[in-house]
């Protein structure tokens, strides 16, 4: 009998779980869930399939948790308690409000300064259309909170409704510290408040880190290095300290997950006994990708991945199909250029880069675009599949 081909390339499933726990025993619950998926639905599990998990549930079945009071002793400890310059934090009230709360339980005064227009993964503090009205250059120019009120009023965040500015004032002084509001770009600007720093950007950190301590700036602490050792008994995380933490509780943050390699080899390894199929295993927590409306870059975690096996390494090694077509074999049509493109696939070898036929494909690393695609699978709310299948990934045209 003749083989039907194939009509579907890469498909993804959100599996769901049991809800997760401290101490659950991920690695059997997340392989006992895609595995009895496969049966009730009725799909096989094939080699290089990907499971992926959301950084969520890895972090709770670690029990990876802080108090406020956690990091207020963290910061005390690191910064003296006096006044201190918290700059550069995203405008989030999962993210790091309850970190700033932790901050400021720590701290006799801060002095908070917001990059403006945006933040650094592009919340609005103003528009830049505002911007250019007022004749205000962001690069160089230092607003006080009177002046940024004056030219440009209140301004709620188009998705939340909240005057971040305001709110987090408040929040600060509702733990008994005084504030202080800035609005600048440069790091060294802080310098003229205070010599204590908590830098709180995420993928520029190590900038301005260098910036602020070539300038004369005596204590520099980047939130990866806060909360990166255990404070009476909590959780931390070695690496990444509080990037990446996310609001648990009103008094409480689950933490990025703690080294996790361990876990996706154990996941893998227990599906090739069960199924015969080398799959492979990831991490993942933010997607990479931006929202042209709210011109928000999603990407909040220090990392989109921080575990996977071996397999997801590297990036994607593909031809454009439509160059082909349009270039390449632009005379040919039907089954002709079907085996032509074919061909060319089946040929190529080693790096494509800078090979015309692959220009337009996507330069990124396999774990940050599969990590996005899970991201949005699972989504951040009530769907309750923390893990996701993702089948034919690497497949092409000719599979």
């Amino acid at each position: 009998m003749e083989r039907t081909e194939r009509r579907v390339g890469t498909v993804s499933r959100g599996i769901r779980c049991p809800i997760i726990r401290k101490g659950d025993d991920l690695a059997e619950l997340v392989t006992k869930s895609v595995l009895e998926a496969s049966e009730i639905e009725g799909f096989p599990i094939n080699d290089k399939d990907v499971i992926a998990l959301t950084e969520s549930i890895v972090a709770r079945a670690q029990g990876n948790y802080a108090s406020v009071d956690n990091i207020a002793a963290d910061v005390k400890n690191k910064l003296g308690g006096d006044t201190v310059g918290v700059i550069f934090p995203i405008l989030s009230r999962n993210r790091f409000a309850i970190c700033l709360r932790g901050i400021a339980k720590g701290c006799k005064k801060i002095v908070l300064m917001l990059s403006y227009p945006s933040d650094e993964v592009g919340n609005e503090l103003v528009s830049l259309d505002k911007i250019d009205e007022a004749g205000v250059n962001p690069y160089s120019d230092v607003l006080t909170l009177e002046k940024y009120r004056e030219l440009f009023g209140e301004n709620k965040h188009p998705f939340t409704g909240v005057d971040y500015v305001e709110y987090y004032g408040d929040l600060i002084r509702s733990c008994g510290t005084e504030v202080e509001i800035v609005f600048a770009n440069q790091a060294k600007t802080i310098l003229n408040y205070t010599d204590h720093i908590i830098n709180c950007d995420i993928h520029t950190r190590a900038r301005t880190k260098r910036i602020l301590l070539a300038a004369g700036a005596k204590v520099v602490c980047g939130l990866d290095d806060l909360m990166t050792a255990p404070i009476d008994g909590s959780g931390y995380n070695a690496k990444y300290g509080l990037l990446g933490s996310n609001k648990s509780t009103e008094d409480s943050i689950k933490l990025f997950p703690n080294e996790c390699r361990d876990l996706v080899l154990d996941i893998q390894a227990r599906v090739l006994k069960a199924t015969g199929k080398k799959v492979e295993v990831m991490v993942y927590g933010d997607g990479a990708f931006k929202d042209p409306q709210g011109k928000i870059w999603e990407l909040a975690d220090p990392v989109v991945s921080p575990a996977f096996t071996d397999g997801l390494v590297g990036t994607p090694n593909e031809l454009k199909l439509k160059y082909l077509a349009d270039n390449d074999y632009k005379d040919l049509s039907g089954d002709e250029l079907k085996e032509a493109i074919s061909a060319s696939i089946r040929a190529k070898s080693g790096s494509l880069v800078g090979n015309m036929a692959a220009q337009g494909t996507t330069p990124r690393q396999l774990t940050d675009l599969i990590g996005s695609l899970c991201d949005l699978m699972s989504g951040s709310g009530d769907k309750g599949t923390p893990v996701v299948l993702v089948q034919g990934y690497f497949d092409n045209y000719t599979n």
